[in-house]
Parts: structure tokens; sequence; C-alpha cells
């Protein structure tokens, strides 16, 4: 069990590099096939919003036949040919439909692993054990910067990406191997019909599915996408300056996923540590709107801030668990991620749309990107004044 929870640790570490890789290969796909900002932010929402679409029949395939068939399938096959299918693309179009594929196969990863974890230890470890998971992955965020940025330079990207393709095979193989699948929970009686429309029906958790489809958005929209136009456009970084902030931002990402869930178990105030932190969070993406101009160093510090903040996600997912019955667990786990990563797909959907209508306006320079700060920093504002009226988490054993 624990050299299969490894490698899922090690896949999941993948999924976040293949949600963020596009900062760095922004230049290089520009000159080759033509992407543009508007594409890869169309690019990067097809990868989230296929990977949320994907979460309902994760849900149930982790609930009914277990997470290691769930892995060798959908990761297997997806996140391979998706890579392949990326290094091959010749044009925007094909590198959209190569990153969507991607999407669907990195659906399965994170939440096979906390399936295995919330069938294996207490409550109260999950919640900080969850985001110790995130934060242990988010290696995958950091070579998504500029260790990835090296490899493109001395190899170039597509054949990097033809290798994380083979890496992508091999990893499925060894989970089909390695993974045992925890014990069934079967439906109590009367109940063995439930399924997400049960969960959906709970009022306890509707506070917490708004801060759930915001909570994640900007952090990972900033970080996987926009940092990397804004920084070239605005501060003319090159590929190697690109790195450089972008593992910044990443440190501070990881930071965030590791620190939320003990800080939250140490000071008992989970509840009051997300409100704070997101209030926070909506406060400085209103400053980029306001001053998108910003000089690189404290831009870079609040970017790096508010991806902090985005590591609360484990500790947002473990206040629902704590309300959700053990035999939906798998759907629970889907569909509060299927709200979080559907709300990073939506908001890359609407920022690059806002981002193209400001360019068609004829805004030019750091302006163009005000809009992008202005919708981030209006969802959070919102989901968090939501979560005002969420309900402290039952306690379990």
């Amino acid at each position: 069990m624990k050299a299969g929870l490894a490698l899922l640790l090690v896949a999941y570490a993948m999924s976040q590099f293949y949600r963020v890789f596009f900062a760095v290969l922004s230049p290089a796909l520009a000159r080759d096939i033509g992407a543009g900002p508007a594409d890869l932010a169309l690019a990067s929402s097809l990868w989230f919003a296929v990977f949320a679409a994907m979460q309902i029949p994760v849900g149930w395939a982790l609930d009914r036949v277990g997470p290691r068939r769930t892995v060798l399938v959908i990761f297997g096959v997806g996140a391979s040919l998706g890579a392949l299918g990326f290094a091959l693309a010749r044009t925007p179009l094909e590198m959209q439909l190569a990153t969507a594929l991607i999407g669907a196969g990195c659906a399965p990863v994170l939440m096979s692993a906390w399936f295995v974890l919330l069938r294996s230890v207490s409550a109260a470890a999950f919640a900080m054990l969850a985001g110790v998971v995130i934060g242990v992955g988010s290696v995958g965020n950091l070579a998504g910067s500029l260790p990835f940025a090296a490899a493109v330079e001395a190899w170039g990207w597509r054949a990097s990406m033809a290798a994380l393709a083979v890496l992508s095979a091999g990893l499925a193989l060894g989970i089909a191997m390695l993974l045992r699948d925890p014990e069934r929970v079967e439906a109590p009686a009367g109940r063995a019909g439930e399924g997400f429309g049960a969960l959906l029906r709970m009022p306890l958790l509707w506070p917490i599915f708004a801060l759930m489809i915001v909570t994640y958005a900007p952090s990972a929209g900033l970080r996987g996408l926009w940092i990397g136009p804004w920084a070239e456009q605005v501060h003319g970084l090159d590929a190697a300056g690109l790195g450089r902030i972008t593992l910044v931002v990443a440190i501070a990402m990881t930071a965030g996923f590791v620190l939320f869930g003990p800080l939250a178990r140490w000071t008992g105030a989970g509840r009051a540590l997300l409100l704070g932190g997101h209030t926070l969070a909506a406060a400085l993406c209103l400053w980029l709107w306001a001053v998108p101009g910003a000089a690189l160093l404290p831009a870079v510090a609040a970017m790096s801030a508010i991806g902090f903040i985005g590591g609360a996600y484990a500790l947002v997912i473990a206040h629902a668990q704590r309300f959700v019955p053990e035999h939906l667990s798998g759907r629970g786990l889907t569909l509060l991620n299927l709200m979080g990563i559907g709300g990073v797909g939506l908001g890359q959907f609407v920022t690059g749309r806002l981002f193209a209508g400001a360019e068609a306006a004829g805004a030019e320079g750091a302006a163009v990107f005000a809009p992008v700060f202005l919708a981030y920093g209006l969802a959070l504002a919102l989901g968090t004044l939501c979560y005002l009226a969420a309900k402290d988490a039952p306690s379990r054993a």
C-alpha cells in the first residue's frame, strides 16, 4: 500500500505540473504554432473544465471499483496520450485538444490518494494530511517553472513533452501493480441508490461549495497562465526570468498547502483562517487591478501571497467532508474537487475573454491585464461572503 500511495503522489506531482507548464512555454508556443495568450487561456480552461467534468465518473468509480483500476485506465490513457498529442501539435487547436485529454487523464490522481487516506486515518488527521499530500505533490508545480524551462531550453518543448508521455504511462502501470484498494463501504439499508444528488440536497454544504468554487481559481489562474504573459509584456522578462518568478509563486503555493492544515489543527480556528485568508487574497487581487503596472517585486509578492492562500484548498474540502456520509466519500471528494477545479476552468475562460475584450477595446501594456485581476478579486469576495454562513464541522473519530 505504501509503495502504491507513493507512486500516486508522483502521479499527482505530474498532474500539478500539467496544469501550470503553459507559463514557461508561452514564448515557444507563440513562435512555433502561433498560440497567443487567448489561445493558451482557452487551452488551460479546457484542461480544468474536462478535469472537473471527469470528477463525476471518477467519484462513482472510486466508490464502486476502487482507486487502482480507476487510475490505471484514466490516467494511463489520458495523460500519456495527451502529452504525446501536445508534443506533436502543429496548431493552437491541436494543442488545446491535447491539453483537454491531459486534463481528463489527471482527474483521478489526487482523489485516489485522498480516498485511500480518508479510509485509513481519522478525520482530524485527514484534514492535515490532505494538504500535505498536495504540498508533496506540488513538487510538480515547482518542476513546471525553472526546471522545465531548463529542459525546454536544452531539448526543446516537443521532446520534453514526449518524455512526459512515456513517464505517465509507466507510472500508471506501476500504480496498478502496487496499490491496494481500501475495503469497500456499503450503503446503509434504504440508501443504496444515493449519489451526487444526495450531497447537493444538503444545505449545510452550500456555503462551503461557494467558497470551494473560488478558493483555488485565482492562485491557479495567476500561476498557471497569467503571470507569464503579464511579466513578459509588462516587465519584459525572458524565459529564464519567467522561470524564476513562477518558481517563487510555486514555492508559496506549496507552503500554503502544507501549512494550512497544521495551522487549523493547532489553533482550532480553521473556519477563521479560511475567512481571513480569503479576505486578504481578495484585497490583493483588487490591488493588482488598481495598479496593474506595479513594480515587479511587490506584484510578485502579492501573487505569492494569493498562491499561499490558495493552499487552503484541502482545508475547505476537509471541512465539507465531515458532513459527507461514509458510503459516499468518493463522490463527496470528487464533487468538491469538481467545484474547485471547475472554478479554475471557469475563471480561466472568463479572464481569457476579458483579456481579449480589453485588447479589442484598445487597452495596452499593463492595462490589458487589469480586468483579469478585477474578476479574481470580485469572485473571492463573493465566495468569502457566502462562506460566512458555513457551520462548524461535526467531530468524527
